[in-house]
């Protein structure tokens, strides 16, 4: 056919389909006028919410509309976009006046999909103004005109499927008899889906529903995934908790979509502000993308922020100086070794400087210790390095030697402002500034950290929610919840146990790498690397290369990654264990033409490039397809990153070994169905 024939073909085409939405429109307006107590604005509105379910949508109208003014909400309609709760007004009264009544049906209908497993984020509430032009918010209500209404609605992030619509649909026509379900007449209706094997009641199969969702969930870009809620975990989103929580389970188990959700339903529930914290700069981006498109009438009640920058910005609101200077404080540290360190007994346990600077980092001032009877007594919790009393003294004279170093500079270093703004927190005598905090990956932060965050909100109920994983712990030193002062009992401690994410091959390959590594985790139990999980995705795959030379593997890489199917850089990441190799990576897939996003300047929207990070960078997220080039070598040692422990020289330096392969981990367990694993033969 040629151009001129196919353009003829495309007009006739939208010839047609505008005749057909013409006759959809007029039928839908037929249907409306027999409505006859509504009013003609409000009969114009249900039109358009007629003219949907031409297209899939389901609408269950009120059989009292407009004879009971004071109904909580005159509509329930289902759709891709989830579930609105419809009231509709004439404009004679101010949406204050509604707001009760419609976020009571609201809450109604989230109770009633909920059994169903389905997200609260997935229900909105909207009031539609009869005859005016509008696109609003009043809380968590989304505000609309009479034009806005149907272009709205239309454009929502699809969540549902069509056999989710229908099954959620007709749940809520049994649950809410006074509601009757309502289509365009001239569309005939669907024949009736025959009884399966196992449904409770013959009209839909609940984990069929599940199952389903999970399916369009994991075909759906990865953006889309890591927001998914599955079912199983609705339950722990609504939940109420008589003080301070903590979900904790191994990777995968979907800690932070629960968190996520979490943040959403509080913000829902609550009229103050909530905060939700992590140790990476990189992560309250990406979430708080994720939120915008998960609940975008409650997005703007969330602050996303890494933990040091929202102490600074604290520490700035209550006029306290912060005077934050990192390679000052580093220099301050170089003399301090150079002047009182390297000369000591510390030199023969490590000669280099970086594990006692982590010693202070971590132990000393990330526990907020000022006095060297309190760290001569502290348990250095994931520090093998056995210290006795006069290896301690040693490092406290180095540690104060950096103070004196630091403060003649008249700068902070992170570990300062954590502590200041603990000390602000503290003296504080209002309200707490936030009517609930969440805290992901808490395993990354300090004792002050945990402090801090704590004294924001206090025991309050769902007060503070403290979601992470020790094993996956990327830094050194460690605490314990009970030296921070909070006590998780009875139900407040959930595991989750249940990975959503990777394969039994991806899984066990990164269990491998740690198999031999214990972990005491924040309460205090020492738990088995190897740890045992229940899986429900089988489809991931690892693929392993070795070749003789870095340029050999390097081809093999950039192979493999223009064999990948069209669409799919969208979904994937290239991880290195240092900035030096994403230098590395970076300038090789630039030159071979292949896109690359920062996982730095990466902010939760989907781009067609490859996801190019360290794999600390990587945490918290989740791709299709990982790869690890040249995975096996842990970074100036040339040690294979699988090494058991017992094989190294000393204490430190298999405390560094342990790290380096519980970060491997992290990196191997971001890949849902790809892990490529690239290693260099040596010898």
């Amino acid at each position: 056919m040629g151009a001129g024939g196919a353009a003829s073909q495309r007009t006739q085409e939208a010839r047609r389909q505008e005749r057909l939405l013409r006759e959809q429109w007029h039928a839908a307006r037929r249907q409306a006028l027999r409505w006859d107590t509504a009013g003609e604005g409000e009969q114009r509105v249900l039109a358009q919410l007629l003219v949907l379910t031409a297209r899939g949508w389901r609408l269950l109208v009120d059989r009292r509309w407009s004879r009971t003014p004071a109904a909580d909400a005159d509509m329930l309609l289902v759709g891709p976009g989830g579930v609105f709760v419809v009231d509709v007004t004439a404009g004679r009264e101010p949406a204050e006046g509604h707001a009760p009544g419609l976020l009571a049906a609201t809450k109604a209908a989230e109770s009633a999909v909920a059994s169903l497993g389905m997200s609260p984020v997935a229900v909105q509430p909207v009031l539609v103004f009869a005859g005016q032009r509008l696109d609003a918010s009043l809380g968590r209500i989304r505000l609309l005109g009479e034009h806005e209404i149907g272009p709205v609605l239309l454009s929502q992030r699809h969540r549902l499927r069509a056999e989710s619509v229908r099954a959620i649909a007709d749940h809520l026509e049994r649950v809410f008899p006074g509601y009757a379900g309502s289509a365009i007449d001239q569309r005939p209706a669907p024949a009736p889906e025959p009884h399966r094997p196992g449904s409770p009641d013959g009209l839909f199969d609940v984990q069929g529903l599940r199952d389903a969702a999970l399916e369009g969930a994991r075909r759906a870009p990865i953006e889309q995934w890591m927001t998914f809620l599955h079912p199983d975990q609705v339950a722990l989103v609504r939940r109420d908790w008589s003080g301070p929580a903590r979900i904790s389970g191994p990777a995968g188990t979907g800690k932070t979509v629960v968190a996520l959700h979490r943040a959403a339903h509080l913000a829902r529930r609550t009229t103050g502000r909530i905060l939700y914290v992590t140790f990476a700069n990189n992560l309250p981006r990406v979430q708080s993308t994720f939120l915008k498109a998960m609940a975008p009438a409650v997005a703007d009640r969330v602050d996303f922020r890494s933990l040091h920058s929202w102490a600074q910005e604290f520490l700035q609101e209550q006029g306290i100086p912060v005077r934050l200077h990192g390679d000052k404080a580093e220099t301050a540290f170089s003399l301090a070794w150079k002047n009182v360190g390297r000369a000591s007994r510390l030199a023969a346990l490590d000669p280099a400087p970086t594990y006692w600077h982590e010693e202070i980092d971590h132990v000393i001032k990330g526990r907020g210790l000022t006095r060297f009877e309190e760290y001569a007594a502290v348990p250095r919790r994931r520090r093998r390095a056995s210290l006795h009393r006069t290896h301690r003294q040693a490092v406290w004279e180095l540690y104060e030697a950096y103070e004196a170093l630091r403060g003649e500079r008249g700068v902070h270093d992170f570990n300062d402002v954590l502590s200041l703004a603990l000390a602000e927190a503290s003296r504080r005598r209002e309200g707490p500034p936030y009517a609930a905090v969440i805290v992901d990956e808490i395993q990354d932060l300090t004792l002050v950290g945990v402090r801090l965050l704590h004294a924001l909100v206090g025991d309050v109920p769902n007060g503070l929610l403290l979601v992470g994983d020790g094993q996956q712990t990327v830094y050194p030193g460690g605490f314990r919840l009970t030296d921070a002062g909070i006590d998780i009992r009875g139900d407040r401690g959930q595991v989750l146990r249940t990975n959503y994410r990777n394969s039994k091959q991806i899984l066990d390959a990164a269990l491998t790498v740690v198999a031999d590594d214990a972990f005491e985790d924040l309460d205090g139990v020492r738990t088995s690397g190897r740890r045992d999980v229940d899986l429900t995705y089988h489809d991931g795959d690892v693929v392993r290369v070795t070749r003789p030379t870095v340029e050999a593997h390097d081809r093999e890489l950039l192979d493999a990654l223009r064999s990948l199917p069209e669409g799919a850089l969208a979904d994937t990441a290239l991880l290195c264990p240092s900035m030096r190799a994403v230098g590395d990576y970076q300038r090789l897939l630039t030159q071979a033409g292949i896109p690359v996003c920062q996982l730095e300047h990466y902010d939760g929207r989907a781009v067609d490039a490859v996801k190019l990070g360290t794999y600390r960078r990587a945490k918290g997220l989740e791709f299709k397809n990982v790869f690890l080039p040249r995975h096996d070598t842990v970074p100036g040692h040339g040690t294979p990153a699988g090494t058991p422990a017992g094989t190294e020289t000393s204490e430190t330096a298999r405390e560094r070994a342990e790290l380096l392969r519980s970060r491997l981990f992290v990196a191997m367990t971001r890949a849902r169905d790809l892990l490529w694993l690239g290693s260099v033969t040596t010898g």
